[in-house]
């Protein structure tokens, strides 16, 4: 658990404006933390199934926040993985340009075929 002098110096740093305190990502910052701290004790305590499964409750939280904030603000996604340096954000934007290139066969194929069929009903 972070104690409050941690969290607060987190927030100055990822507010977006003065009375920010939940932003996501303020949230995944805050996230990222924890995670790390849990990790470390986890490192020291392998037998600590119930602070590992509260990890992984942390974990899915925070990819859930970074997919909400992919779909709504890329700009600021791309500045919070670079900034947190996340490898997870890696492997999001990887997906993502996976699903776009993906899409754009699919588009391409389908006009093919409207023009073949435009052609053949020449």
């Amino acid at each position: 658990m972070l104690d409050k002098k941690a969290k607060t110096r987190i927030i100055n740093k990822f507010k977006v404006h003065d009375t920010d305190t939940g932003s996501t990502s303020v949230q995944v910052a805050i996230l990222t933390e924890e995670i790390k701290q849990l990790s470390d004790h986890l490192k020291d305590h392998k037998q600590d199934h119930s602070s590992r499964r509260g990890l992984l409750k942390k974990v899915s939280e925070r990819r859930r926040l970074l997919k909400y904030l992919q779909k709504e603000d890329e700009k600021k996604f791309q500045e919070i993985a670079k900034k947190l340096k996340l490898k997870i954000a890696k492997k999001m934007i990887a997906d993502e340009d996976e699903k776009r290139r993906i899409q754009a066969e699919l588009e391409a194929k389908i006009a093919e075929r409207e023009a073949a069929k435009l052609e053949n009903g020449k």
